[in-house]
């Protein structure tokens, strides 16, 4: 106890360099534009503010972390995804949504996400999915679909991606996305699951509808697709979503999809017709694996039996 006692007193009248500066860097992180910071980034502030908080050069920045942790505001978060763990230091009170979105640079909020954030859905989803959108590769050639692929692909369940870990409580997917150029993408300032406004990355209104109608499975099954389409019919605009479908190019038709539930949610028949413009040269499915279905003509379609 003594010991400890001395060893205490000697720390109190002989502060190291980070306890002297701690001031500035405390001041340093309060004002940080981002205070979601990777390992490099850490670093790099290290790198450039050593000079300026008169550090030593073996300060590194571990213990610049660990001094941050034990006498700042700093959290370590881990976020042990099967493809690739992430590590967040988050300074100070941060919302869930904001430190969501540090995972990795320009991933967005998506499909029952986005529905929620967009107002689309009168549920509470216990999951947060984010897309990351995998690098510009060389262009594919056109598919060349038959019947037979289409109904062979959709006769099984759906694929549902493992990049998944629990934080909070809660799950969180990272999908990995086509690229697309972040065709859709938007900052808006939305409310999260408090009800505090936070401005976040998000799949505008139009594509939020296109990718849940592509993987109801991310969007709590068709019943709630369903649903986001009559809730946003005042506010979708039926142009802008046909003009998204063209620039995404799918290889199958899921406008016969989204046409259905359009027509579904009461569309105006001038703005479905937008839709029947495009062609329907094969019958499709509303979803993988749905086990007795019915066929809706009008849109080449089958659809769970009773919906």
């Amino acid at each position: 106890m003594l010991r400890y006692a001395a060893f205490t007193l000697r720390s109190a009248m002989n502060p190291t360099r980070l306890q002297i500066a701690k001031a500035d860097i405390f001041k340093f992180f309060d004002e940080l534009e981002n205070p979601v910071l990777k390992l490099r980034e850490i670093q790099s502030i290290l790198s450039r503010q050593r000079t300026f908080w008169r550090l030593a050069q073996a300060t590194s920045a571990d213990d610049l972390i660990a001094f941050l942790t034990r006498h700042g505001r700093l959290r370590r978060l881990e976020f042990p995804f099967p493809q690739r763990p992430e590590t967040l230091y988050v300074w100070g009170n941060v919302p869930l949504p904001v430190i969501l979105l540090g995972l990795r640079k320009d991933v967005y909020f998506s499909h029952y996400t986005a529905m929620r954030m967009h107002g689309l859905t009168e549920q509470v989803p216990h999951a947060t999915y984010l897309t990351d959108e995998r690098s510009e590769g060389a262009a594919r050639p056109p598919v060349a679909l038959t019947q037979a692929d289409i109904d062979q692909a959709f006769a099984r369940p759906p694929r549902v991606s493992h990049n998944v870990v629990m934080h909070e409580g809660r799950k969180v997917w990272l999908l990995n996305g086509a690229h697309t150029g972040q065709l859709g993408v938007t900052t808006e300032r939305v409310h999260d699951d408090d009800g505090k406004p936070v401005e976040v990355r998000l799949t505008n209104l139009e594509r939020t509808l296109i990718d849940i109608s592509v993987r109801p499975v991310y969007a709590g099954g068709v019943h709630e697709v369903a649903k986001a389409y009559a809730l946003a019919l005042e506010r979708v605009s039926v142009n802008k979503l046909v003009s998204t479908l063209h620039k995404l190019a799918f290889a199958y038709p899921y406008h016969q999809a989204i046409g259905y539930y359009l027509e579904r949610a009461g569309c105006k028949p001038a703005l479905l017709d937008l839709v029947r413009r495009l062609p329907m040269e094969l019958d499709f499915y509303l979803a993988h694996d749905m086990g007795p279905t019915r066929y809706v003509g009008e849109w080449r379609l089958f659809v769970p039996e009773g919906f």
